[in-house]
């Protein structure tokens, strides 16, 4: 049997719903969509898409270095846009975290967001495999 351990941190929004922020199993974290939440709030981030996509972006850090890895240990990630012609300002924001082997991605808009924010990004990684 699978072995799940739920990943938490205080320096990333709790879950909104019965979910996980994180599921890590073997060496393969799985980690929900992130949302531009600051968790110290609990409020969306002002700004509009850059700084959603930033705090997002924080958000998942912060969940992958409680697993013991970090954004290098990304492997693939999934960006949910609430409009497309926004695709540019995210991928810039996007860029400054994955600057060397970023991960492979797929991008779609969808016809809503929870909250309405703007975006949120999902992703998995590889933990500990040598």
């Amino acid at each position: 049997m699978l072995e799940k351990q739920i990943i938490t941190t205080k320096n990333a929004p709790p879950a909104i719903g019965p979910y996980s922020t994180g599921v890590r199993v073997g060496d393969t974290l799985f980690i929900a969509g992130q949302l531009g939440i600051d968790p110290q709030t609990g409020e969306v981030v002002p700004g509009g898409i850059e700084a959603e996509t930033r705090q997002a972006l924080t958000n998942m850090k912060a969940i992958l270095e409680a697993a013991g890895g970090s954004l290098l240990n990304v492997v693939k990630t999934t960006v949910f846009l609430r409009d497309i012609s926004e695709f540019g300002r995210m991928n810039m924001v996007y860029a400054e975290f994955f600057k060397e082997k970023p991960p492979a991605r797929s991008a779609v808009q969808v016809a809503a967001l929870p909250r309405g924010v703007a975006v949120e990004v999902e992703a998995i990684a590889i933990i500990g495999a040598e």
